[in-house]
């Protein structure tokens, strides 16, 4: 297995634990956890140990897929046998690996034991198709709860907001510019914000670097569905850094309230900079730090 390839299975377990890395929780909590984390990703609890105590004893290298002096084996799942699989997932989000495979020997599109729990898994991973992921899309029908963490960089939020145009293009051409934001969820303060050309994941990643680069490390951050924050280069940074990785459920903007709130305070700032009719995006940058 290749070095990408390992660091990116490492960051998926690093994620699949995060719910137990949080501060706090006793006994019969961590326990509920861990069976609902058992159930969610098709996974024992002696595995689920065994990969809590490898993050804790060596952190995100710990979790990397142990080298095996076997060869390794040929993927069973053929492309017909997975699509079967996924149809089968999509009828009733709710079936279990366990289940899905059962079905698919009993109408023998698989020879019984052909197919591991653990492989068709992944697959579903790498499709969008894992418990998690399908749950994510269900409407829970709960009302909204405040919350706000007790001290700073304990969790940080993100978003990205849509900018003026400015004459960036060639021969001056104007285009539109995005600002990227992150805020600290007890101060409220913005560890950092920056207007860009672009809107791709690059933008997301230099603001977060250099928010770190100014402030620190965070417990934890929490983004939206966005798919510049939904990247291997995040989940490989965050699971290497220590960072609780943490997403809000798509059409729920009710959790995203602080930023949100924070996006009105820059609408009064743009309302500002259009009298001034900023020139360059240097310019419009470097009102905004002011």
């Amino acid at each position: 297995m290749d070095k990408r390839k390992a660091e990116d299975m490492a960051a998926q377990r690093v994620q699949l634990l995060s719910p137990l890395l949080a501060e706090g929780l006793d006994a019969a909590k961590m326990s509920q956890i861990k069976a609902t984390l058992c159930e969610q990703h098709g996974i024992s609890e002696r595995t689920l140990r065994r990969y809590l105590a490898r993050y804790r004893e060596a952190g995100f290298s710990g979790l990397k897929p142990q080298a095996r002096g076997r060869k390794p084996t040929a993927a069973a799942i053929t492309e017909s046998v997975l699509e079967q699989a996924i149809l089968l997932r999509r009828e009733v989000p709710g079936r279990s690996v366990r289940q899905i495979i059962q079905i698919l020997e009993w109408e023998e599109l698989v020879k019984p034991g052909e197919v591991k729990r653990s492989t068709l898994q992944e697959k579903f991973e790498g499709r969008g198709y894992s418990s998690r992921q399908m749950r994510m899309y269900e409407n829970k029908g709960v009302a909204a709860r405040r919350f706000q963490k007790q001290r700073r960089m304990a969790l940080v939020q993100s978003d990205i907001k849509y900018g003026p145009y400015l004459p960036i293009g060639p021969g001056g051409e104007k285009k539109q510019v995005y600002l990227v934001l992150f805020q600290d969820d007890a101060t409220r303060s913005v560890l950092h914000g920056e207007f860009y050309a672009l809107f791709d994941q690059s933008i997301v990643e230099d603001c977060f670097r250099k928010a770190i680069q100014k402030y620190g490390v965070p417990e934890a951050v929490y983004f939206d569905q966005g798919k510049q924050y939904k990247t291997k280069w995040m989940a490989r940074t965050c699971a290497k850094l220590g960072i609780r990785l943490l997403f809000a459920r798509p059409y729920s903007p009710e959790s995203k309230g602080k930023i949100e709130r924070l996006n009105g305070v820059v609408d009064s700032f743009l309302g500002e900079a259009e009298l001034e009719k900023p020139k360059t995006l240097e310019q419009l940058n470097q009102w905004f730090e002011v």
